[in-house]
């Protein structure tokens, strides 16, 4: 890709010199409901939340077990434990870092324009990098969830080492397969902006699991033909793709297919229980986009 010398945004966090434990940490391991929010909030939606936070506290008023199911183990520890130290980084980190920073100023400018376009104005939103875990508006997160979007505080969230499985674990090195990453989760912020993602978590809460997981299937392929969007719209006006770049796109989504990862999982597939599509459901989508960039062609519902 032809990044080098693009404008850097600015709405980056970086907090990979601090370490954030989990509330109660040191007494409860980290077994409380605090550790299981986000978890719970990616199934359940924010209504489904409140719903089993709720019931759940009132269990422990009753059984005098609320520290324990929260994960306080005591008043005293229960406040959040965070450490700063300075960045320890190689070179190799550090370009990785300007070039994600170089890719979420172009995704800022590209959907600013598309959202004026059609009379609306996007906010933009932050991104965070961490390391290994990290508090979100959505709950404590460890980097085993991978990158994430929370709709709560506007936040995408990436642990870089997610990069190395990218290459290693799943076979799709490349900067534009590191790129899609990022631009897909920035998708999920157009969702929200739009209010898709409020109404689909809505839905969610009227139908049974297997409807469930095929809303969430369609939500995350929208944000896939939305991150198809930011191709197509970058490289017509900044031309920054190069050859190649593409196919390292369709390859990282389809490396990341729910039935590609059931497979090396369990070695079977069960499409009732996909919640981000099949490979190739997500290199179809991507296509869409890449190829007619416009939000009306990524009408997955």
């Amino acid at each position: 890709m032809r990044w080098r010398g693009h404008r850097e945004s600015q709405n980056v966090d970086d907090l990979r010199g601090s370490s954030a434990s989990r509330l109660g940490d040191s007494g409860g391991g980290g077994r409380g409901l605090l550790r299981l929010l986000p978890v719970v909030y990616r199934f359940l939606g924010f209504k489904g939340t409140a719903i089993a936070v709720v019931g759940l506290i009132g269990y422990g008023l009753v059984s005098g077990n609320l520290s324990q199911i929260l994960g306080l183990s005591s008043i005293s520890d229960s406040k959040q434990q965070i450490s700063t130290e300075k960045v320890q980084q190689s070179v190799k980190e550090k370009e990785l870092v300007d070039f994600i920073s170089v890719i979420l100023a172009d995704t800022e400018d590209t959907w600013s324009q598309i959202f004026k376009q059609n009379a609306k104005q996007y906010k933009l939103p932050r991104l965070v990098l961490y390391r290994n875990s990290v508090n979100s508006g959505c709950g404590f997160s460890s980097a085993q969830m991978g990158p994430f979007y929370c709709p709560a505080d506007s936040k995408v969230y990436l642990d870089l080492s997610f990069y190395d499985q990218l290459q290693n674990k799943y076979k799709s090195p490349g900067d534009f397969a590191q790129a899609y990453v990022l631009v897909h989760e920035i998708g999920h912020h157009v969702q929200n902006l739009l209010g898709t993602s409020t109404k689909v978590h809505q839905a969610k809460q009227k139908v049974d699991k297997v409807k469930a997981n095929q809303l969430s299937v369609k939500l995350e392929l929208q944000a896939d033909c939305y991150a198809g969007i930011w191709a197509h719209q970058a490289n017509r006006s900044r031309q920054i793709l190069e050859s190649g770049d593409v196919e390292e796109g369709l390859k990282a989504a389809s490396a990341i297919g729910d039935d590609q990862l059931q497979k090396q999982a369990h070695g079977y597939v069960n499409p009732d229980s996909f919640t981000h599509g099949s490979s190739k459901q997500r290199v179809k989508w991507f296509n869409i986009g890449l190829e007619q960039g416009s939000l009306a062609a990524c009408n997955t519902f």
